[in-house]
């Protein structure tokens, strides 16, 4: 696999903004009302990304297959003003998402092309992860599984996560909720 700095000019803004959606559907489409709409405002969005810390795997074809983004130390807190959805998502995030600590490495998403699921990409990008943060000399890999997402949970704990925090937010008979996890490294 091939990791490679997400660039809106040379990358498909399309399909990384449909990996982007699947990650938190059930967030877009409860404000978007539906997929269509959402990914074209992650589509939107992504044209000004400039992240060194977004990725775009590509397979030994150099076919497109999954998104990572991961930051350590300290999680830039950073707003989308561009879209008033967008900005609801990430102010949900806020109050969902794990502390980040010196010392961390946080993947804040992973996503696999949906045709491509169950095949144990998930997996070796997981671990392809770790094994940087150890080179790197990180004190754990943090990450977040949504209460709704059991087999990420399970990939996860599987992996040698464990849970340390649990963050909810309810407004009204909306719920978003995760599982923060870790993985010592030293």
């Amino acid at each position: 696999m091939q990791y490679k700095t997400f660039n809106p000019e040379i990358h498909d803004v399309g399909k990384v903004a449909e990996l982007v959606y699947d990650v938190d559907f059930r967030t877009f489409d409860m404000l978007f009302k539906s997929k269509e709409k959402a990914v074209g405002a992650i589509s939107k969005s992504l044209l000004n990304e400039d992240s060194e810390t977004f990725k775009v795997i590509f397979d030994d074809d150099n076919n497109l297959i999954g998104i990572l983004i991961y930051y350590s130390d300290k999680f830039p807190k950073h707003f989308n003003f561009k879209s008033l959805r967008l900005l609801i998502v990430d102010i949900l995030d806020y109050f969902v998402l794990c502390d980040v600590n010196s010392g961390d490495f946080y993947i804040a998403e992973i996503a696999v092309d949906k045709t491509l699921r169950g095949q144990g990409l998930g997996k070796k990008i997981l671990s392809e992860v770790i094994e940087y943060a150890k080179e790197k000399n990180f004190n754990r890999v943090i990450l977040d599984a949504d209460f709704r997402n059991t087999a990420a949970k399970r990939l996860y704990e599987k992996m040698g996560f464990r849970q340390f925090n649990k963050k909810r937010v309810k407004i009204g008979k909306f719920e978003r909720g995760m599982y923060n996890m870790e993985l010592k490294l030293r």
